[in-house]
């Protein structure tokens, strides 16, 4: 059964074509993904399947009382509302029949209560079995352990969550409603490896429809059925997963290649000729049906190869060998995240930081940076040491990328911004709009182009794959590998740090030593 379809869709952001005539379909249980570089309108087709954007030309259809499940950016969160509390409202339905049920079951006490009232008791009973009532709160703990939400406590408050933990908490009580259809937009964002493999073998079985956004390869293979890929304002569709959508593209991309030489070869060809013969009057008749043939000849576009991002990090004043010492030092909040803990980073090393969400990755980053006092030791920061810090979550401000690079170095020509922001591959179109109306994607190449123009001889990065794609990520970890400094990096991505990391830091290792 088709669910949505969105027929010969056009759409702009003012006078910038986003897509011309695209075409997609969803039918009941299908499960598609979603791909393109960062800036390409991923995100935003997704909005105009909900409604939140509307075509400039052509339509989306939905089947009639179709439930559409996306995650919330900003979710309702009440004052007392727990964890637990939050996912039990997925099933808010289902409790108010057993309240109905309840009332209904007083009445029954009544020796003189009618027929209608036991006949609807019954009606009621039967809905909750139906539905498997009396096994929600296995299914909630089951996506709370998935997604690492019960290692937080179920009765933690869910307005004191972290902006990922609420994000994870927001997609649990998403595949707890079991929505016709999901649109999940990088569901793996905050997401440890543990939590991904869980999340894909979930929606690997999953019996409802869904389409997926995600720069995440091995997730996506896992779990894609169908591949769309958005390029060049065209939406085209690839059956299987991501490594066979990667093969099928590159031999589409190919043979469009071959078939634009062989017609270009034709058209001039075809020119030559007109040239020389539409003045003969012996050949004119022949020259003018050569013209004709050019005039309603459909043009192949060539393939357009997209311009890859290039990071380069710059080292400022050399630090002392010496760049953080750690002498038991406990992290935290109210109370210690990890025992005391013995650390030092020398000049020249690369470490990774690694471990589970939750289990205080971000808290040391900003312990070591001094933005969080430690509970307890003392922190030793080397001589001339200047880090350079790309913060996990920020709030993008109303400026545009431009704007907020001039804001920032107002000593340096407009003109070398621009180019530095293409550089790293952030479009000339994305100049121009606010950095809070941008992609994730877009604002993170962003954020790494302001810290690549930074005098510092020490990087921090916490998380900065999130949202990159295939080729942003790549060009990304090329750099820090080239890169003479020191490095801290979270990721729980190992592909990305595994060529160049020198050490790595298992933090749910130490954690174990409580």
């Amino acid at each position: 059964m088709l669910l949505i379809e969105a027929k010969h869709v056009s759409f702009s952001y003012g006078d910038k074509p986003i897509y011309q005539d695209i075409n997609f379909r969803l039918m009941e249980g299908e499960h598609i993904v979603l791909v393109g570089k960062n800036g390409a309108g991923k995100s935003t087709f997704l909005k105009l399947l909900t409604g939140e954007l509307l075509p400039d030309s052509g339509t989306v259809t939905k089947r009639e009382a179709l439930t559409i499940g996306v995650i919330e950016q900003r979710p309702h969160v009440g004052e007392r509302e727990t964890i637990y509390s939050f996912l039990q409202n997925a099933f808010q339905e289902l409790f108010d029949a057993e309240r109905k049920m309840n009332e209904l079951a007083e009445k029954m006490a009544d020796p003189h209560c009618p027929e209608t009232v036991m006949d609807t008791y019954g009606r009621l009973q039967d809905f909750l079995m139906a539905r498997d009532f009396y096994a929600i709160d296995a299914k909630i703990r089951e996506l709370a352990d998935g997604l690492g939400l019960s290692a937080i406590g179920l009765d933690a408050p869910a307005r004191r969550l972290s902006g990922g933990q609420l994000t994870k908490l927001c997609l649990a009580r998403l595949l707890l409603e079991r929505q016709d259809m999901l649109l999940l937009d990088e569901p793996t964002n905050y997401l440890d490896t543990n939590h991904i493999d869980w999340l894909s073998s979930y929606l690997k079985t999953y019996p409802h429809a869904f389409l997926v956004i995600s720069h995440d390869t091995s997730f996506l293979n896992r779990i894609a059925e169908q591949v769309y890929h958005l390029e060049n304002r065209k939406l085209v569709r690839y059956v299987g997963n991501y490594q066979s959508f990667l093969g099928q593209h590159e031999a589409r991309v190919e043979q469009q290649s071959i078939a634009f030489r062989q017609q270009q070869r034709e058209i001039k060809k075809l020119e030559t000729y007109v040239q020389k013969n539409k003045a003969r009057s012996a050949t004119a008749r022949l020259a003018k049906s050569r013209e004709k043939r050019l005039e309603k000849m459909e043009r192949i576009d060539p393939p357009v190869q997209a311009r890859k991002p290039r990071f380069h990090f710059k080292i400022g004043r050399e630090p002392v060998r010496l760049i953080f010492s750690l002498k038991q030092v406990c992290i935290g909040y109210d109370r210690p995240l990890l025992p005391p803990i013995d650390l030092r980073v020398e000049r020249g090393e690369k470490v990774a930081v690694v471990g589970h969400n939750g289990i205080g990755k971000t808290t040391l980053l900003r312990t070591i940076l001094g933005e969080l006092p430690p509970i307890s030791g003392k922190i030793i920061i080397g001589d001339h040491v200047n880090p350079g810090y790309f913060a996990q979550i920020s709030l993008p401000p109303s400026l545009t990328p431009l704007e907020w690079m001039m804001e920032q170095f107002p000593n340096i020509p407009v003109g070398e911004l621009r180019r530095h922001l293409a550089q790293c591959g952030v479009l000339a179109e994305h100049t121009a709009r606010p950095m809070n109306a941008l992609s994730g994607g877009e604002e993170t190449k962003v954020r790494i182009a302001r810290l690549m123009m930074q005098k510092s001889n020490v990087l921090i990065f916490d998380e900065p794959t999130n949202h990159l794609d295939v080729d942003a990520k790549a060009a990304l970890s090329a750099a820090l590998e080239a890169y003479p400094g020191t490095i801290l990096v979270v990721s729980h991505e190992r592909r990305f740090y595994e060529s160049w990391a020198t050490r790595i830091w298992d933090v749910a290792a130490w954690s174990e030593k409580v």
